[in-house]
């Protein structure tokens, strides 16, 4: 099914689920992610790994534990991604020194360049994504959806 405003979809847009909000969330959600997914095919990545290349890249040196928290993710789905950015040498796996028990997940060089590769093709998916909103309309839904999200 297509998307946009003239295709099959939009018969549904008036149901009661097409004014469910946790629905349009979804939705827009997969649509994004579709989009996006689409976009880092081309570096062999999907959102998922470029979510825990996101992070690493932070500095903030985030635990497998911490990126299975904040992206929504079972543990064991975590380990894959992290072991498959790790055979790519995007990231390591390094001892916490907070806890000599956990391991946080750091960027190389190469997985710094990447971050910045896929950075940008995210960002012309975003742009493809939100096409229908203004600028004022984008920064307004960020600042809502981050107050639904944290």
């Amino acid at each position: 099914m297509t998307t946009t405003p003239d295709g099959p979809a939009v018969r549904f847009t008036e149901s009661d689920l097409g004014a469910e909000p946790v629905f349009l969330m979804a939705r827009a959600a997969s649509i994004g992610s579709a989009q996006a997914n689409r976009s880092l095919a081309e570096l062999g990545l999907k959102v998922r790994h470029y979510s825990v290349l996101s992070l690493a890249c932070s500095g903030g040196a985030p635990t497998q534990r911490e990126l299975s928290q904040f992206l929504v993710l079972d543990p064991s789905q975590i380990v894959a991604i992290v072991d498959e950015l790790e055979q790519r040498g995007a990231v390591e796996r390094r001892t916490d020194p907070r806890d000599r028990r956990s391991k946080v997940i750091m960027p190389t060089g190469g997985g710094r360049e990447l971050y910045a590769q896929a950075r940008k093709l995210v960002a012309g998916a975003t742009e493809s994504s939100l096409a229908a909103l203004s600028a004022a309309e984008r920064q307004e839904l960020s600042r809502l959806l981050q107050r639904v999200a944290f």
